[in-house]
């Protein structure tokens, strides 16, 4: 008996330009994670300092990782380098930077002498880093771009680090005599302020909308020099000034829409996506009651209008 031949498998062969990009996304981009990696030394830096009782040296080093973490990302957007390895260590590094950092520096400097209470106040702010970080990953695609539900988590890191910067900075030119340890109520009071702050509903302005691209008239470079020089006559204060203000800002703004009786931002994205998939409304009950030659259906066939909300 003559068996049957088997039909020969050839191997699928991938084009050349498509085999290229395969082994692309096998890869990682240098630039972005780079800087990434330079905000995440910083972050560890700033704990080592902490351990050796430089707190105004860890407290800088909050800052230059904040500004490193916020040039990774347009790094990416602007050379197309984006990828799902790059998000995944940012948020790794902003655990690390603005999680674990900030709330070691402010346990070792005014917090430690609290007791319990002192390391619990240090937990909460961790614990709403890293759930600040999730949920910032799992909305990605939900959250309106132009405002951030809670504090993001540089924000809240600058807040806790900028009273350590500020209070070590005017202690060493004699402008007070406190101690960390005498600030203590107040450290303990911002420390959790920033981790509840950092898992609320409250919207914050995320500046994404701003285009660096467009052409600005002369006149506008002016108030970026004033704040160059207003950062640059008193760092410390300034910049700590600045973060206060922006920690209440996401409240203020949550009481004014609730005045206007307006919806939070990404609750009203979600409505508007919501009624797109809807598709629009023929506003009449039945395709048969429709008038002829296209004519509109009187007016009692028309479904009634909605309430327009207040």
């Amino acid at each position: 008996m003559i068996e049957p031949r088997r039909p020969r498998f050839r191997p699928l062969r991938v084009p050349r330009g498509e085999r290229a990009a395969v082994q692309r996304t096998r890869g990682i981009y240098i630039l972005p994670n780079l800087i990434t990696t330079a905000s995440l030394f910083f972050g560890f830096f700033a704990i080592v300092q902490a351990m050796n009782g430089m707190f105004e040296t860890a407290a800088a080093a909050i800052f230059v990782s904040m500004v490193l973490d916020s040039l990774d990302g347009r790094v990416a957007r602007m050379t197309n380098t984006q990828s799902s390895f790059g998000e995944q260590y940012d948020s790794l590094s902003d655990m690390v930077s603005f999680g674990a950092a900030p709330a070691l520096i402010v346990y070792e400097w005014a917090l430690q002498g609290l007791g319990k209470w002192g390391w619990l106040a240090a937990f909460v702010y961790v614990a709403g880093a890293a759930l600040r970080l999730a949920r910032f990953n799992a909305n990605l695609g939900v959250v309106d771009k132009r405002y951030f539900q809670g504090l993001p988590s540089p924000a809240a890191a600058a807040l806790v680090a900028g009273l350590v910067w500020v209070a070590t900075d005017l202690r060493q030119t004699n402008w007070i005599t406190s101690t960390g340890r005498d600030l203590a109520p107040l450290a303990w009071v911002i420390t959790v302020y920033a981790g509840l702050t950092m898992v609320s509903s409250a919207p914050f302005y995320s500046f994404k909308d701003i285009n660096l691209k467009k052409a600005m008239p002369f006149f506008a470079t002016l108030p970026l020099v004033f704040a160059f020089v207003l950062v640059s006559s008193d760092p410390p204060s300034v910049l700590f000034l600045l973060f206060v203000a922006y920690g209440v800002s996401g409240y203020a703004v949550w009481a004014w829409r609730w005045r206007q009786g307006r919806a939070l931002p990404w609750r009203e994205k979600a409505d508007a996506a919501a009624a797109a998939r809807e598709g629009p409304a023929t506003g009449l009950r039945d395709p048969a009651e429709r008038a002829p030659d296209g004519a509109p259906a009187p007016e009692r066939d028309r479904d009634p209008a909605p309430p327009r909300d207040s």
